[in-house]
């Protein structure tokens, strides 16, 4: 009704004007759409914006013959430069406490402003305008400028998959009354029919009660997909079971209650200070050979007799859950070596903080790519750009000449053995095969076995025993950008550049299953707990959770403003933590899909997350040679009173823990607790 009302007023101008073939062009549009179209597509529309342009319209009707310049139908592209200046200048001239808010509208306006412009022809226009207010959103949206910066003509809109989906989707921003009343009355007053337009069309408005929300509160303020909110709503409906595996090695040891005792039997380390600068480990051997060996031993013997502090808080028992995989059989003594490493596991909280061991790559000459540490921290792995992969062992790092260890960082043992050899020639391991720089190693819970994804869009699985290659995994067209093991090994999963994610077995040349769906690169992949789910990161700014024995998307989370680089599972399986390149992180709870709290504090890309082993504790690596120790306990169980008030220390930062100048590419807790970091020292001091 309200859009017949719009039309009737459109054809008493178009007859004032005298403009005959477009009054009748109009009509013959109107007559094929509704013979088309059985229902009525304002429901898809604001019905408070569409109020204000009917209510404009009126009013337009009984102006004077300057009717078309105050309108811009004969100025063109002009009214979109114009219309945009007058919102811009209207929004920073705002009341601080709605500002914050009503900027949220000027990006999604300014990038359909820029697109509509192109798919009306006006590319000189557009570019002017494109290039006049870009610097207003370059911070926080730069690579999407850069993308959108290569559309030059119409067919660009449609050929580009980036402005494609942004032309199909709706961005939904979160304003509160008092902010979405200032904005309509604005946009009425300015009399701005195509700011109203692209508004409408492009922006769904999430109004909230009351006063606006706390600035730094706004983790899923703006966000946008590649379809309607209801299809991702409708997704995270779909039910999960994030508890952890029946009959698991942690389940065996909870009923036999000797997590707890043990570490009443030793003393406590209770000096944060002590020994800092043994906590950092340094691959240059030499001199430090011997000191560093000693250390190593320190460090072994120190996560043996931690005992937890007393105030320390118990995790909650999770649910059990059945596998939706085959697992393999675990020999009956490793079986019995992890055990004694969870029974003397240290128990991390607020009030006992983990130790670190830190592995520093020097003389790497800017060629590492990525590095992984073994579950217990005797094997370190680095992947290199000249498509070499190296295995050090930290047992025997302490043994070489400081000549051959030189002679190996430098990379000039060409001439020596291949991977394998035991001559002392160098302190590591080469294992060459792959025909493209390295991009990701991950070890297997044992460590006898190591899997590396390359450019060369293969995945291939090497023997820390054998040295040798075992098998060559083909089935990503593009390069595989994150390779990760199964918690109890033999499966995997890899991400790559194709936006596909695929799970595959240690038995078995080709994929199990194919994850797609993400609308850009898949950057990285993580297990679940249980191993029924992997969790994906794409440079489409969205994490989503698959189910392993399905194939489907379970779960789509979105709230980061740029390309995910790093995930991590809680123990328990309820909570997910991911990482961008903006440097926040964002905890999620997998049965919800929301987002429990954002975690800001770092500057640059977050590269690395890992949960301490009982989940208290969350640790966080980036490229702003930074470790940060954030309090996982206590952001999920907030006082609402506190949650309401959009504290920005949700989630406490406990300690943060600065490299001289090593940005952090890998963390991992052992299961005693001991935090193993790996970074390569910059030369930018």
């Amino acid at each position: 009704m309200d859009e017949e009302k719009l039309q009737k007023f459109v054809e008493a101008y178009l007859k004032k004007k005298g403009l005959k073939l477009t009054e009748h062009a109009l009509q013959e549009e109107l007559q094929q759409s509704t013979n088309t179209t059985t229902s009525s597509p304002v429901s898809q529309f604001d019905p408070d914006v569409v109020r204000q342009i009917l209510a404009f319209s009126e009013s337009v009707l009984s102006l004077s013959p300057r009717l078309p310049s105050c309108l811009g139908f004969e100025d063109g592209p002009a009214r979109y430069q114009d219309g945009y200046a007058k919102l811009r200048s209207w929004t920073y001239s705002s009341l601080d406490l709605y500002r914050h808010e009503l900027l949220r509208v000027l990006y999604p306006v300014f990038i359909h402003c820029f697109m509509d412009l192109v798919a009306k022809g006006h590319i000189q226009e557009a570019r002017t305008f494109f290039n006049s207010f870009r610097e207003d959103h370059e911070m926080m949206h730069l690579r999407d400028l850069q993308k959108l910066e290569g559309v030059l003509s119409p067919s660009h809109l449609e050929e580009m998959e980036f402005a494609h989906s942004l032309r199909q989707s709706k961005v939904n921003i979160k304003i509160c009354q008092y902010s979405y009343e200032l904005l309509l009355q604005f946009l009425h007053k300015s009399q701005s029919t195509t700011m109203l337009g692209i508004i409408n069309e492009h922006i769904n408005f999430q109004v909230s009660p009351g006063q606006p929300s706390s600035i730094t509160d706004d983790a899923e303020a703006v966000t946008l997909i590649g379809g309607s909110q209801e299809s991702a709503n409708q997704i995270n409906q779909k039910e999960i079971h994030w508890g952890l595996l029946e009959d698991s090695l942690e389940e065996r040891l909870e009923k036999a209650g000797g997590m707890a005792l043990d570490s009443e039997k030793a003393e406590g380390e209770t000096k944060e200070g002590e020994g800092d600068e043994n906590k950092k480990k340094s691959i240059e051997g030499g001199k430090q050979g011997a000191s560093i060996k000693k250390q190593k031993k320190d460090k072994a013997v120190s996560a043996t007799v931690k005992s937890a502090r007393p105030e320390a808080t118990t995790v909650p028992t999770a649910p059990r859950v059945k596998p939706e995989l085959t697992l393999p059989v675990i020999p009956t003594e490793v079986e019995q070596s992890i055990l004694e490493d969870l029974r003397n596991r240290v128990q991390l909280s607020s009030a006992a903080l983990p130790s670190v061991s830190f592995y520093t790559f020097i003389n790497t000459h800017n060629g590492l790519n990525c590095s992984s540490i073994s579950h217990d921290g005797s094997l370190v792995a680095g992947g290199f750009s000249d498509s070499s992969l190296k295995v050090w062992d930290m047992a025997k790092i302490g043994q070489q000449s400081v000549g051959s260890i030189l002679q190996g960082e430098n990379g000039t043992a060409s001439s020596e053995q291949v991977a394998g050899s035991n001559g002392g020639k160098r302190p590591y391991t080469l294992f060459q095969g792959h025909s493209g720089p390295v991009y990701s190693a991950t070890f297997n819970p044992l460590g006898d076995f190591i899997l590396s994804s390359s450019a060369d869009s293969t995945i291939r699985l090497w023997s820390t025993n054998l040295n040798a290659n075992l098998v060559c995994y083909k089935g990503h067209n593009y390069p595989v950008w994150d390779v990760q093991f199964s918690p109890v090994g033999h499966y995997f999963a890899s991400a790559s550049h194709d936006r596909t994610a695929r799970i595959w077995s240690m038995d078995r040349i080709q994929p199990l299953r194919i994850m797609a769906g993400h609308l850009s690169d898949v950057d990285c992949v993580q297990w679940h707990s249980n191993c029924n789910y992997i969790a994906t990161g794409s440079s489409d700014k969205t994490v989503r959770l698959w189910d392993v024995q399905s194939g489907e998307c379970v779960r789509i989370f979105i709230g980061h403003r740029s390309m995910i680089l790093s995930l991590a599972m809680s123990p328990d399986g309820r909570y997910m933590a991911s990482g961008d390149e903006d440097g926040s992180i964002m905890m999620w709870d997998l049965s919800s899909g929301r987002c429990v709290t954002p975690l800001m504090g770092h500057t640059s890309c977050v590269w690395t997350l890992a949960f301490s082993g009982e989940g208290s504790l969350l640790a966080s690596g980036s490229a702003d040679c930074t470790v940060k120790l954030w309090d996982v306990t206590a952001s999920t169980k907030l006082p609402k009173a506190e949650e309401k008030s959009g504290s920005a220390s949700r989630l406490r930062s406990l300690k943060t823990l600065p490299t001289k100048c090593t940005p952090v590419y890998s963390l991992r807790f052992s299961r005693r607790n001991l935090l193993f970091a790996a970074g390569v020292l910059s030369k930018t001091v």
